[in-house]
């Protein structure tokens, strides 16, 4: 009994709940997930963060260029590569001027491997993703709600192309709780 009433829950689960959070976003909320495309914006045509995009884009370091998703995977959050991310001063830049809304935010170069970010992203690379695709071709990105997999929260991601004289040289993308947009 016990294993049909999860299995049941489950099926409601799966054909109820998540779909609910792929809902269209509510107008009010839309509205600050604007502000904050405006924001990440700003934010992308950093000096700090541009510079740090070029420089990644001419010459990854030897770590970066080994790092595949297993080696990613594996990494703790303690892990002195890891933490390396975020105390950079692209990482201090994204964390001083990050919104309450923000419950993530990262940094990617050319190639979509990380360059700096608030906390650690799920994977090394989101090359071949259109939330860093669609920067790379100099467009905003935004995705369905969604509960993240490196956070486990409510949140919708948007990202920016990182410019360089108007060419995308990386992508920023920043995840956006949709629980303190709704209050």
């Amino acid at each position: 009994m016990k294993t049909k009433l999860t299995v049941l829950f489950a099926a409601f689960a799966a054909l109820c709940l998540v779909p609910m959070l792929q809902a269209q976003v509510e107008p009010a909320v839309q509205a600050k997930i604007d502000a904050e495309i405006a924001a990440a914006t700003s934010l992308a045509a950093d000096p700090t963060v541009v510079a740090a995009v070029k420089a990644h884009n001419a010459a990854p370091s030897a770590e970066a260029q080994a790092m595949t998703q297993d080696k990613w995977k594996a990494l703790t959050l303690l892990d002195p590569y890891v933490r390396s991310f975020s105390k950079n001063p692209t990482g201090a830049i994204l964390k001083e001027k990050k919104s309450g809304f923000v419950s993530e935010a990262f940094l990617s170069g050319a190639d979509g491997t990380k360059i700096a970010f608030l906390t650690k992203p799920s994977n090394w690379s989101h090359q071949g993703k259109p939330k860093h695709d669609q920067p790379m071709q100099g467009k905003t990105w935004q995705g369905e709600i969604e509960v993240d997999e490196s956070t486990g929260l409510q949140q919708v991601q948007v990202a920016v192309p990182v410019l360089d004289g108007g060419k995308p040289i990386g992508s920023l993308v920043v995840g956006l709780s949709v629980t303190k947009m709704k209050n």
